[in-house]
């Protein structure tokens, strides 16, 4: 039982570790906010970068939505039409944008394709390069948020990464909730404090000084969870942005998000296994930012959290271990978090009623991702990067 015990209280810890973070944060933050770094004198050169695979359907609206920014005219979008059998590449340049075109079928992939364009583009003629989804919009101020920063060349960014069709389903409903949670609030503090943000594939922005110095090295099927894990590692600021706002098309229904959530799953467990280590023997962080980092690359996402928490207090209770009141009050401890930034969502949602009623496929949801988690292990490790589909 004393084993038992162990193993219970490790899970246990874990699950508190980003509640822990945030309480630390919170200390940092009563004494005395950071100082805000001044605009640059002129505002910084953008390359938009859209990696897309057969994305006829959407990538004339993100091009458009890119172009159309109310920004200098100080920005350039590249599609990357990476191994396409429709008209992807054609619509992107009628829309406004250049197309670098590849076919490379040995290495498929988001990861491969933007670490190909980086090669074939003059990026010493730039100060930042996005990374945006081709089923995503931006915000027409996105490009003067983020010059109103400070410089951003030695810099990263994760941009709010919002959802575009937040009434289609009860799953896109929550989604925004989620979203508001992280960004106005979860990340918002990290910010304020400064440590750093993960960076989520959509919305990242990497000062040409980073890529430079560092290069783009993340190629597993989690590219973004591995480039916060190697940035975090050597540094490297990752602040978030959430005045820049972008829209990408959430999955309207479980089939359709079944990849995806599978593939965030085994990459975040691979990136996990094999970034640990150096993350925390790493000397150019401090003890704040590495309880934070493995905060986040532990944390198994609000849902599978709670379901988590009802399995370990399920076993617990029943098979009552040495020590169970104290795993309990633990397990329990760890949910406040969670709560708090979930209620805070649905507080700043502009039918915050109607969102909260989506929550009533909570409980289908819950039974559903725990499946997908199970699944996902078998995806854990070097596996081919998949795509979702999308409407």
């Amino acid at each position: 039982m004393i084993v038992l015990t162990a193993l219970l209280g490790l899970l246990a810890a874990v699950l508190l570790l980003p509640t822990l973070s945030d309480l630390l944060s919170l200390f940092r933050l009563a004494r005395g906010k950071r100082s805000s770094a001044q605009p640059p004198a002129e505002p910084p050169r953008l390359l938009f970068l859209v990696p897309a695979h057969n994305e006829e359907r959407m990538i004339e609206s993100c091009v458009r939505s890119l172009l159309n920014q109310q920004y200098p005219e100080r920005l350039t979008a590249v599609v990357i039409a990476d191994n396409c059998e429709d008209q992807t590449a054609g619509r992107a340049r009628r829309a406004g944008a250049q197309c670098l075109e590849r076919n490379d079928g040995n290495l498929p992939g988001k990861p491969r394709a933007i670490a190909w364009a980086l090669t074939q583009l003059p990026l010493e003629q730039y100060d930042a390069v996005i990374i945006i989804d081709a089923d995503t919009i931006v915000d027409a101020q996105f490009g003067n948020a983020l010059a109103s920063v400070g410089p951003v060349s030695g810099r990263a960014f994760q941009a709010y990464f919002d959802v575009r069709n937040p009434h289609d389903t009860l799953l896109t409903t929550m989604a925004t909730v989620l979203a508001a949670a992280n960004y106005r609030f979860a990340y918002a503090l990290k910010r304020n404090v400064g440590l750093n943000a993960p960076l989520l594939g959509n919305g990242m922005c990497i000062g040409t000084q980073v890529l430079e110095r560092h290069g783009w090295k993340a190629f597993t099927i989690a590219e973004d969870w591995e480039l916060y894990a190697l940035y975090t590692t050597q540094g490297v600021p990752i602040e978030s942005l959430e005045e820049a706002h972008l829209y990408a098309q959430e999955a309207r229904s479980l089939e359709q998000s079944s990849t995806q959530r599978r593939r965030w799953t085994a990459g975040k467990v691979t990136v996990l296994w094999r970034h640990l280590g150096s993350l925390l023997r790493s000397r150019n962080i401090g003890l704040a930012q590495k309880l934070d980092a493995v905060a986040e690359l532990t944390h198994p996402g609000p849902v599978m959290h709670l379901s988590l928490v009802m399995v370990l207090a399920g076993v617990t209770a029943i098979l009552r271990p040495p020590g169970a009141e104290w795993l309990l009050i633990v397990l329990t401890a760890s949910l406040i978090r969670l709560t708090i930034y979930t209620v805070a969502g649905l507080a700043v949602q502009s039918q915050p009623l109607r969102a909260a009623g989506a929550f009533a496929l909570l409980p289908f949801y819950l039974v559903w991702r725990v499946g997908t988690a199970v699944a996902a292990l078998k995806q854990v490790g070097d596996k081919p990067w998949l795509g979702t589909a999308r409407d």
